[in-house]
């Protein structure tokens, strides 16, 4: 190999990695129609671990999103690998936190006929899909503090209540705190995709949100659905697979050692569309 293609290859080579490491830019990468996969590098530092935030963005126009419950007749709680073997899942991640019962959702959730938890809590946000009709998107995150929550909950079949992240105006909506946790959430970005994002890196939560609203996600709002050890996400798809699982949780799992993924009794999957 001549010098002057060595300096080439060299010099593309640190350019990539220049932009790998660049907070301003996210190397996508393409699966499919409609799904695209991004590992970026979040300029904070944690305690632990990679500082890699996992983020599977996802268009409604191409994939059909799922709600499935351990409550469920003749279903049961699993990983999120055993999720996506079960139901041929494309993608899994937590539907949300639970009660002590290993079961009920923390706030409402409901997908078409069965309702995991009739009740609804003070949680603003409630992510929304299968829609009854064409006068709203496929994909969404309810924001009750800005949106007519009576209207739109006739609007879909299927709803998971949990913590507003970042709400309608793209602001911050969680204090500063000294916990901190590995962390999962769903979001929806501005072009109406959806994005399942964990950090198995620890963050408080506030600096987590600041981390992804200052990528180059174009994040309209975001959802939290768990943190710890239970987060989970799984990727199964012919050009990627991969396993995510959380560890860290201050007071509760101090340490970066769990690999395994852990049961877990609601998820939302997605399966591509015919």
């Amino acid at each position: 190999m001549n010098k002057a293609i060595i300096i080439i290859v060299s010099l593309l080579y640190a350019l990539n990695i220049a932009a790998q490491q660049n907070p301003k830019t996210i190397q996508w990468k393409n699966l499919d129609k409609g799904l695209d996969f991004a590992e970026y590098k979040s300029p904070k530092k944690s305690i632990l671990g990679d500082q890699i935030i996992t983020i599977l963005k996802i268009n409604p126009n191409n994939y059909d999103f799922n709600l499935f419950s351990a409550k469920q007749k003749e279903e049961h709680p699993r990983t999120a690998k055993e999720w996506s073997k079960s139901k041929d899942l494309v993608a899994v991640i937590n539907a949300g936190m639970y009660r002590m019962d290993h079961a009920t959702n923390l706030g409402y959730m409901k997908h078409y006929n069965f309702t995991n938890n009739s009740r609804e809590n003070k949680d603003n946000t409630i992510v929304a899909f299968n829609r009854t009709d064409a006068s709203v998107p496929q994909f969404q995150i309810i924001d009750k503090s800005c949106q007519n929550w009576d209207t739109l909950k006739t609007k879909y079949n299927s709803f998971s209540q949990s913590i507003r992240m970042v709400d309608c105006n793209q602001k911050n909506k969680w204090s500063q705190q000294n916990k901190k946790w590995s962390m999962v959430a769903i979001g929806k970005d501005k072009d109406g995709n959806a994005l399942f994002i964990i950090s198995r890196s620890p963050y408080t939560v506030h600096d987590f949100i600041d981390i992804v609203l200052q990528a180059p996600l174009k994040l309209y709002n975001l959802m939290y659905l768990e943190g710890g050890p239970e987060a989970s996400f799984y990727l199964n798809h012919p050009k990627k697979e991969l396993s995510v699982v959380g560890s860290y949780e201050t007071g509760f799992n101090e340490n970066d050692e769990n690999i395994s993924f852990w049961k877990i009794p609601n998820v939302i999957g997605i399966t591509k569309k015919p």
